[in-house]
């Protein structure tokens, strides 16, 4: 019997943006509050809010959690990669 997995998670990938607020975090309780984030958005990329603005383009969302104090906001592409666009202390 072939093994049972759960749902796929999409895949996360980084703004240029992103990627350098990434490189200025050498907290570890940060990088713990984030990748907490992260596992939550990869697991349901619609977690998030929907941000109101133009429909032309992918639709921005934002996931607030609240508990570690952390705003990330993203879009989900149409293979359903998720792409963080910044992430912000809250």
């Amino acid at each position: 019997m072939p093994p049972q997995y759960g749902p796929r998670r999409a895949r996360i990938a980084f703004s240029d943006s992103a990627a350098k607020q990434l490189e200025n975090i050498t907290n570890e309780a940060q990088i713990h509050a984030l990748d907490r984030s992260l596992v939550v958005i990869s697991v349901d990329p619609d977690a998030g809010e929907p941000l109101p603005g133009d429909t032309s383009g992918p639709q921005l969302r934002q996931y607030t959690d609240e508990v570690e104090s952390v705003r990330v906001l993203y879009f989900v592409t149409a293979l359903r990669t998720v792409v963080i666009v910044a992430y912000i202390e809250v």
